[in-house]
């Protein structure tokens, strides 16, 4: 993994500044992180605790997180024990993934006490954990082991906190030369070796230092003595390059990709990297670049998994109802033909007779006069041959209208689908929770959830609001619920509404009647980035005032109708849309 002992210590160097700071408020965005609010000497800041199993790691951030109504039962736990607390003690356990954070709070007696919030980062194991220091007994964890879990040791509250197992390795930072030459020289496979011997360095650290040593990433045991002592001075060397910064606590954080097209990041100059390289300040900003949306992502994968499976298959649905429907409707086309066949019958009856199979007549209705053969059921007479095509005639000629309405209709479905599956793709914790209740409203999923939930009378959604380099907002609607809110009741009438032309995507409003060629271009980003398009260039996007945008009676939420549109022609750019300042209003 891409966060090691050396990511580790540059962090705890970079939160050195939190000594003294007042943790002012306390969130659980997630079931894995914790969101400390503090107040520093330099100002106010935010500070992500994650225990995400796959993306675990602590660091300063500027991201807005969407909190649940009620906060989870560990976060009342830290608010109790922590909130208002002066942190008085930020360090690393050895070269490990792990952090301590001493807290002291004066409680609602006044009494004061002390503890120590302990951050494992160590991937599906990673937890933060709660203990008082002066028992060293567990308060609570925000992810449970119990004895069913671990043998070893158990993270539930009362029971006194144990370490996770030693690992026996040697401490990076105080590796000698002529001890590494002598156990180095005699190793073929340079990168293990390192990842097994020393503590905190991951397997890019000790590629790094194999890729700085300029020799191979495995050695021949046969080599010469000479040969081999050269190859383990090389790499001690280029194992030195890399500690003696971290010694020094001189960072120079960074993210790229390697020769196989991943991007990694790490607190150190990454020599090996291909191409994307990108530097940073502070290992906290390296860190929130990397991280990006993946944590949200991830997690929100999983938690849309069966609204995704329930989209595609009721799409995948309608495809195959619209296939029907337009053969269907190839056969309704043929009714005109049945009439003809009636009366041309009709008109012929004395030349018939019962058993004939076919009828060769002239159609009076062509002008060429040719002839036209007409199927016929033998066994009925040629009256009834002729009233079976009038009674098809009749037939198609009502089924036309039945199936063109049932075509729109299909379409309507496929086409909200769509919209909801592009929706799903860029959709917030949040997010999902609206979409899954506008499904329910609509009758297409039942409500599962026992609670009876009381709606507010003010109660309306958050919505992502961006402001632009000309200090506008821009209102951004992220599903329908959003969309609908944002459209119909909050824009005033004279405001800019833009959306991708016949592309499903997300609603976005200038709220302001007075705005430059910038503001304008950078909605339209918007609307292009969050929408089905974007990965695409050159996406067609309308914009027009929010008088004359309509939603038509019965329509599906979020639809629209507008017309007094112009046209801008975007390609979206990520990185001006992350450049943009932006809230949950």
């Amino acid at each position: 993994m891409a966060l090691d002992g050396i990511v580790t210590r540059a962090i705890v160097h970079e939160l050195e500044a939190c000594r003294g700071a007042r943790i002012s408020k306390i969130y659980q965005p997630s079931d894995h992180d914790i969101l400390f609010h503090l107040r520093t000497r330099d100002g106010n800041t935010k500070l992500l605790l994650s225990a995400n199993p796959t993306y675990p790691r602590v660091h300063y951030t500027d991201r807005t997180f969407v909190n649940p109504q009620e906060a989870p039962m560990f976060c009342m736990l830290m608010r109790k024990h922590c909130e208002g607390g002066i942190i008085e003690e930020i360090s690393q356990v050895g070269m490990e993934r792990i952090i301590h954070l001493t807290v002291r709070q004066r409680d609602e007696l006044g009494d004061v006490s002390t503890k120590k919030i302990i951050l494992e980062l160590m991937g599906r194991h990673s937890n933060i954990i709660l203990t008082d220091l002066a028992t060293g007994s567990i308060l609570d964890g925000i992810h449970h082991v119990t004895p069913s879990i671990s043998s070893y040791r158990i993270v539930m509250p009362g029971f006194a906190y144990t370490e996770p197992p030693q690992q026996h390795k040697l401490d990076p930072l105080t590796a000698e030369r002529k001890d590494f030459v002598v156990k180095s020289s005699a190793i073929e496979e340079p990168i293990s070796w390192i990842v097994d011997t020393f503590s905190g360095l991951s397997p890019l650290v000790a590629q790094e230092m194999v890729h700085r040593s300029g020799t191979d990433v495995t050695y021949e045991l046969d080599a010469s003595e000479e040969a081999a002592y050269q190859r383990s001075t090389a790499l001690w060397d280029a194992f030195e390059s890399v500690m003696e910064p971290v010694r020094k606590h001189e960072y120079a954080p960074v993210t790229g990709a390697n020769a196989k097209g991943k991007m990694v990041f790490s607190a150190i100059d990454l020599t090996l990297l291909q191409k994307d390289i990108k530097r940073y300040d502070t290992v906290s900003a390296c860190m929130e670049d990397y991280y990006g949306e993946k944590a949200e992502r991830d997690t929100v994968k999983q938690k849309v998994s069966d609204l995704l499976r329930f989209l595609q298959n009721e799409r995948t649905k309608n495809i195959k109802k619209l296939d029907h429907l337009h053969a269907d409707l190839a056969e309704a086309d043929d009714a005109d033909q049945y009439r003809i066949y009636g009366e041309l019958l009709f008109a012929s009856l004395h030349t018939l007779q019962k058993g004939d199979k076919t009828a060769v007549l002239v159609n009076f209705y062509d002008e060429e006069q040719k002839e036209v053969t007409i199927p016929l059921d033998p066994l009925l007479s040629p009256s009834d041959n002729a009233q079976r095509y009038f009674k098809k005639y009749n037939k198609y000629k009502n089924s036309l209208i039945v199936i063109k309405e049932q075509l729109e209709k299909t379409q309507e479905e496929i086409r909200y689908m769509d919209e909801l599956l592009q929706q799903l793709s860029y959709a917030s914790m949040s997010d999902i929770d609206e979409i899954r209740e506008e499904l329910i409203q609509q009758g297409y999923l039942r409500d599962r959830s026992k609670k009876v939930k009381k709606k507010k009378k003010n109660d309306r959604p958050a919505l992502h609001v961006f402001t632009s380099s000309e200090g506008i907002e821009i209102y951004v609607g992220k599903n329908n619920l959003q969309n609908e809110y944002l459209t119909n009741k909050l824009a005033g009438s004279n405001d800019t509404w833009l959306h991708t032309k016949d592309i499903p995507g997300s609603h976005v409003v200038i709220r302001s009647t007075e705005f430059g060629d910038s503001t304008l271009e950078e909605a339209a980003q918007l609307a292009a980035y969050y929408s089905q398009a974007k990965e695409s260039s050159s996406v067609p996007v309308d914009y027009t005032l929010i008088r004359h945008v309509h939603k038509p009676n019965g329509a599906k939420p979020g639809f629209v109708i507008y017309d007094h549109q112009k046209t801008l022609v975007i390609t979206p750019d990520q990185e001006r849309i992350k450049g943009l300042a932006s809230t949950l209003k």
